[in-house]
């Protein structure tokens, strides 16, 4: 569902594996480093662990469009990304947003 800028934005609920939990955020992070460097689609990756449950992933996604995002799944690197971490995650949630203000760094690289 995009906003009325025509932009998806997503919050992704992860469960890692504690066992995994070095190695998912290494695989995130150069997830989300090839995309937003070579996707101009891509406006904002946001990644957190929760304090108090490190083992929980929260994801802030905003995409240009819903083509961008669909282009997103089938990059070289999500798909890597989603191959090398299937053992790792052990809950996973995908919930449309809608938002209230959003401020994304038109001066992207």
């Amino acid at each position: 569902m995009a906003d009325r800028e025509g932009r998806v934005v997503r919050i992704v609920e992860l469960q890692i594996d504690p066992r995994y939990l070095d190695a998912y955020r290494q695989a995130l992070a150069e997830e989300i480093d090839a995309s937003l460097a070579l996707e101009p689609g891509v406006l904002s990756l946001q990644a957190v662990f929760l304090t108090e449950s490190p083992a929980e992933v929260r994801l802030l996604e905003i995409y240009a469009s819903e083509a961008a995002y669909q282009s997103h799944l089938q990059t070289p690197h999500f798909l890597k990304y989603k191959a090398e971490t299937a053992h790792m995650v052990i809950g996973l949630r995908l919930l449309p947003a809608t938002p209230i203000r959003l401020q994304v760094d038109r001066a992207k690289p």
